[in-house]
């Protein structure tokens, strides 16, 4: 884990996410031992570490974000059910209490990140650079506002995150790793072996007769629970947010030029300047530098030169003011004449010289060609400004037992009406119902709601609201046999294929075990032999599936077994050889073999520190504030 540690925090998004380690690595704290300290309450707050409190919004942001990392990765959407199966809401309430315990403890211990460690971590992060090499603050900016990130937000993190790491590393540092250990690691992972081999596959079985109407009957009854269909459930839902109310079309033209004039710079190009920029290690050296330049004994590119700086390396760039990262740096450039060399600026990055080599003056669209855009923001302004006052009318019909029909036409909105949905989020076709919002807190709601339940709102990311009643309820339940027929013969083929492949390689495994040929076996069963070497544990080649692989590594060598191989297919083979090389303690792979085992030493005493940590600083969840923020039984 701490290896994760160091090589997450080598790029910027790392640093990010790098907690989720610290989460992960007391996974089966959140799924077994967390529920231990689960108490009730009326707190908003799904946990308390020490006397920090982990808010609602928080945790679910978290999970939110957790959700969608496992769906990019797997290329596929991550259901509610799917998350919580995984585990994935402890997980993220894991990681958010080891977070908030080892902030405490860093601050407790009086472990604090200068700010000049920060920005140069910022400065010499790769993804922040640009063509030239150098920090480039425009590359900065865009790559946080491209994940969402703020500027305080991210540096913010990182002083948190770096000061997570110090600690770590302190705890962590320099642990032994015994000869014997190192040797075992080196027999596991370095053994390899070879096998005479043979693939049965699908056709192998024979002809598979249709199954009668007895044999599918008793099929069927035996898998009910395989042809079942999912309860279903028909919903209204009733949406508010300030995009519904907003309207666009009922902004005054004074409203929107007034907002037009009041926000002059953002409705066209400010005034930007190319700028120059030599960096020196001390106030003193820019000082004597540009004494000599305002002397004539030498010109602003002479001193660059000296300094080993050229054209490129020389040019900051082209920036608003508001783009440069640097506030003394930016203040002192659009201050400048053009072509002046500035006074020494002392900015964040060391002391500096300016030379402004070019002015772009600001130009500013005509309101007639932005009108459209800022009528659109005026409204959804006051949509915001309206949405509680239509909210608490909403709730006041609500409490008069007033339908959400009638509700909708009379606050003027949309009632959206599901006649169908699942669990998952699917309709009985098996299609993905698009009109819930936040689908997966919405759908988690309606399910542990009734039909003429009294429902809350449920709060939308968008800061809107959601009101939801359940109209039917079509409890799951075992599809007639009429119905899938069709597929509970095409499952009862395939088990006889699986079934009658697993005897016929149980056979041949009994044949080989009593010295046959491996050859002759696989030729009387109309297939053709191979000897597959060199292989690994852990990973198939040569046709061979990773069970297969795994299956051979725990035969003895001269004895036969069988696995199962890629869909119904068997494969059945003999171990012929196992050779381990040599181990030199100061080989390359054994010096890796001795770091991975460190690694996971390190790991281990981290577990207990972070445990040892939430014990003293006394860690408390809140049950029912974390089942809401989740959304989901448990």
């Amino acid at each position: 884990m701490l290896q994760g540690f160091r090589a997450a925090s080598q790029s910027w998004l790392g640093k990010i996410v790098v907690t989720v380690v610290f989460g992960l690595l007391i996974a089966g704290l959140a799924i077994f031992g967390i529920g231990d300290i689960f108490r009730g309450g009326g707190s908003n707050a799904v946990a308390t570490v020490g006397s920090t409190q982990i808010p609602a919004e928080a945790l679910r942001t978290a999970y939110q974000n957790q959700l969608q990392r496992l769906s990019r990765q797997s290329r596929r959407p991550i259901t509610p059910d799917q998350a919580k199966a995984l585990g994935l809401d402890r997980q993220v309430l894991a990681q958010l209490i080891t977070e908030a315990s080892l902030d405490q403890k860093t601050k407790d211990l009086g472990l604090r990140i200068p700010d000049s460690t920060v920005v140069r971590l910022i400065q010499e992060e790769p993804a922040f650079k640009g063509t030239n090499g150098a920090f480039d603050v425009n590359t900065f900016r865009d790559t946080l506002r491209q994940a969402g990130l703020t500027e305080q937000g991210f540096v913010q993190e990182q002083r948190a995150v770096a000061a997570r790491l110090q600690l770590a590393d302190a705890i962590t540092a320099d642990l032994p790793v015994s000869l014997a250990a190192r040797e075992a690691i080196h027999r596991y992972t370095s053994e390899r072996r070879a096998a005479a081999t043979f693939t049965l596959p699908d056709s192998a079985a024979g002809e598979i007769p249709a199954p009668t109407d007895e044999q599918v009957t008793t099929f069927y009854t035996e898998r009910k629970g395989a042809f079942r269909a999912p309860e279903y459930r028909s919903v209204n839902l009733l949406v508010l947010d300030p995009a519904t109310l907003a309207k666009p079309d009922a902004v005054t033209d004074a409203d929107a030029r007034a907002r037009y004039e009041s926000e002059k710079t953002r409705f066209g190009t400010p005034e930007k300047r190319s700028i120059q920029q030599i960096v020196f290690p001390n106030d003193a050296d820019a000082q004597a530098a540009l004494a000599r330049i305002r002397g004539g004994q030498a010109t602003f590119d002479q001193v660059a030169t000296e300094r080993g700086l050229d054209a490129k390396a020389l040019d900051l760039g082209t920036f608003a003011k508001s783009e440069l990262f640097d506030p003394a740096v930016a203040d002192a450039a659009f201050a400048a004449e053009a072509n002046a060399v500035s006074e020494p600026v002392k900015g964040r990055f060391g002391t500096v010289l300016l030379r402004v080599t070019a002015v772009q003056p600001a130009a500013r669209k005509p309101f007639e060609e932005v009108a459209g855009e800022i009528r659109a923001e005026v409204a959804l302004d006051k949509a915001r400004d309206g949405l509680e006052k239509v909210h608490d009318a909403i709730e006041d019909q609500r409490a008069g037992a007033k339908p959400l029909a009638d509700i909708a036409r009379d606050q003027g909105l949309t009632l959206v009406s599901v006649p169908a949905v699942d669990a998952q989020g699917r309709d009985p076709q098996g299609k993905a119902v698009e009109a819930i919002p936040d689908k997966d807190a919405t759908l988690a709601a309606i399910f542990r709601s009734d039909m003429g339940a009294d429902n809350e709102a449920l709060r939308t990311r968008a800061g809107g609201y959601v009101w939801y009643d359940v109209t039917k309820v079509d409890p799951a339940h075992d599809k007639p046999l009429a119905e899938v027929r069709d597929a509970v013969t095409a499952q009862w083929k395939a088990d006889e294929v699986a079934r009658r492949l697993a005897a016929k390689a149980r056979e041949a495994t009994e044949r080989l075990d009593k010295g046959e040929a491996i050859e002759e076996v696989a030729k009387s069963l109309g297939q053709e032999a191979k000897t597959v070497t060199d292989l690994a544990r852990g990973r198939g080649r040569d046709g061979l599936s990773a069970e297969s692989v795994a299956r051979i590594f725990a035969t003895p060598v001269g004895k036969a077994g069988t696995a199962a191989g890629d869909d119904t297919a068997r494969a059945v083979f003999r171990v012929t050889n196992a050779a381990v090389p040599a181990f030199v303690p100061s080989a390359a792979g054994a010096v890796a073999v001795e770091q991975q085992y460190r690694t996971a030493l390190a790991d281990d005493i981290l577990a207990q520190y972070i445990a040892d940590v939430q014990k003293q600083a006394g860690v408390s969840v809140n049950d029912a504030a974390f089942r809401r923020a989740i959304g989901g039984e448990y």
